[in-house]
């Protein structure tokens, strides 16, 4: 940032302020009146500030850890699956992807398993995985904080009809159902979470570690590089890393710059992901957030609006010449950037601690409660009123289509986007006029995440990003539902909701449920929608009979939109 912006001068005013009431020292006095103007009860507060323990309290933890993954590797076991979704799996997935060398196997050493995460209820995606956990000798992590949610409960149903109960082991708060089921099936460990710690701020805890130590990371070296930036983080606020970066993207947002744009070298991709969910789902809410924008193809500096505020990460051995050369060309737009880079892949542990710290910081500055997840409940409920439906009838309640062509369907509310469209084209062009300035748009794709899917996904991306300058967001679903779909409805009315759906190739029960995993996300992504348009968002769903031709047609459509707009 240049030292005369205005974003500079309030950044340095909030962390001079931050200091006179010493905000780092009453942050790790675990001080929950920090956070006193959300109108939560401080004693509330202060019960979810247990994350700040974990760089320590781990380290006593991590020979329990290693003992229960030296075991599985002695027993013969050659990968390790996480069966989860949001906080419990973004964290694995970010170390089995930093960590990985080829074919899957560990950098890190000690005789790591490849590990893979399951976090989607897509029938070709599960039955995908089971394949490829079948193919070896597997352990699977049934990883859930409440032990109730329906996903992994689901991942385990599938799973455990053809593996035994000693290839599980539950990773979950202490008395959870998922505890009692683990202890009455014969779990071959059950793994205490930390009920202090909420599910985004658990990478530090067993929900990461165990994952981490199965996949061969040095635990020790993990958390001494957590050590030392949570002791950078008590330092005041002039110097102290976390609250400065909180600082930074909290005023940032409160100037308008609330699209938080992270972009990383290819390693640290998944830590986007992670950051993502961080601050989507703890400063979305009362009206009020941070939009991360991640995965987003990198574009010419003139293609953003003047909403953002760019964090780049990068990996020191890895060359990154391009993001070096775009943030002194963004800089020149006037953006303003902040560059974090990271000596070797250990450094993640302390990247985890700042990016806590700053998250919970943007939620002093937000006058939000940063650990609370007040809107997640609405589409569970949803969900489960349309699988309730489901049980009773048979068949998930049949909405009629606004307007549908051949492969084609598109559902809208017309009060939210217009009652003019005609034609799915003229339904997607709705949507997209319907944005304004600072707007975003959030692409919503129930669909696997294969590698031709999410590059024409991306496509779409850049040229709405290109072309109107919006920002730019690509969830999966149902995951994104635990990362940003707090965001989505609690967070600012900004957003634009592209939701894609198809039908799968071919749907697979789940044992001893009632309902297929076709049957759960057709659910999932219904009761989103009905969650985002019951608070007038604006939303459109195109259901594709046919996923590949399908998004080829939608790609065109939004090619063709935009041509229009701007040759008007």
């Amino acid at each position: 940032m240049p030292a005369e912006s205005p974003l500079r001068a309030a950044v340095e005013g909030r962390l001079a302020a931050w200091e006179s009431e010493r905000v780092a020292e009453r942050l790790w006095a675990r001080d929950g009146t920090l956070w006193a103007a959300s109108g939560a009860s401080p004693t509330d507060l202060a019960a979810w500030l247990g994350w700040l323990d974990l760089p320590g309290s781990m380290r006593l933890r991590a020979p329990e850890l290693e003992r229960v993954a030296r075991e599985v590797r002695d027993d013969g076991y050659t990968r390790a699956a996480v069966l989860g979704m949001g906080g419990s799996s973004l964290a694995p997935e970010l170390f089995s992807r930093l960590f990985r060398g080829t074919l899957g196997a560990s950098l890190a050493g000690h005789g790591g398993l490849e590990l893979r995460i399951l976090d989607s209820t897509h029938p070709d995606v599960v039955r995908g995985f089971r394949e490829w956990a079948e193919s070896g000798r597997t352990l699977f992590c049934v990883s859930s904080k409440s032990g109730t949610t329906t996903e992994p409960n689901a991942f385990h149903a599938a799973m455990s009809a053809h593996a035994p109960a000693l290839d599980f082991v539950a990773i979950t708060d202490p008395g959870t159902p998922l505890a009692e089921l683990a202890r009455s099936q014969g779990f071959r460990a059950i793994v205490d979470g930390e009920p202090s710690v909420g599910g985004r701020y658990s990478a530090l805890s067993a929900f990461g570690l165990l994952p981490a130590a199965l996949h061969g990371v040095d635990l020790g070296q993990l958390l001494e590089r957590a050590d030392e930036m949570a002791d950078a983080c008590r330092r005041p606020a002039g110097t102290n890393p976390g609250l400065r970066l909180g600082a930074t993207i909290g005023e940032a947002a409160l100037q308008g710059r609330d699209k938080l744009t992270l972009l990383t070298s290819p390693r640290l991709r998944s830590f986007a992901d992670w950051a993502e969910q961080l601050v989507a789902e703890s400063t979305g809410k009362a009206g009020r957030g941070i939009v991360p924008v991640v995965g987003e193809p990198v574009g010419d500096a003139e293609s953003y609006g003047h909403d953002r505020v760019f964090v780049l990460l990068t990996l020191t051995e890895e060359a990154h010449p391009e993001l070096d050369a775009l943030a002194v060309r963004l800089r020149a737009e006037g953006h303003p950037v902040e560059q974090i880079a990271l000596n070797d892949p250990y450094d993640v542990g302390g990247e985890f601690v700042r990016w806590e710290v700053a998250t919970a910081a943007a939620g002093i500055v937000l006058a939000i409660n940063p650990f609370d997840q007040p809107n997640v409940q609405e589409s569970k409920d949803a969900t489960r009123a349309l699988l309730d439906v489901y049980r009773q009838s048979g068949s998930l309640p049949a909405a009629a289509p606004w307007v549908a062509e051949p492969g084609i369907s598109a559902y809208l509310d017309p009060s939210a986007i217009g009652d003019e469209p005609v034609s799915v084209a003229g339904a997607l062009r709705a949507l997209l006029d319907a944005a304004r300035d600072g707007d975003y748009l959030a692409i919503q794709a129930f669909v696997p995440a294969d590698q031709p899917v999410v590059e024409r996904l991306q496509g779409m991306r850049a040229a709405v990003r290109d072309r109107r300058r919006l920002a730019t967001t690509l969830g999966l679903g149902p995951r994104f539902l635990h990362s940003t779909g707090q965001l989505h409805k609690g967070g600012p009315p900004t957003g634009i909701y592209l939701q894609l759906t198809a039908d799968p190739g071919r749907d697979l029960p789940i044992p001893g449920w009632q309902e297929s995993f076709g049957t759960l996300i057709a659910a999932e992504a219904m009761g989103d929608l009905t969650s985002l348009q019951g608070i007038r968002r604006r939303a459109l769903r195109l259901h594709l009979a046919e996923l590949s031709g399908g998004l080829q047609r939608v790609e065109s459509m939004i090619h063709a939109a935009l041509a229009d707009t701007v040759s008007s």
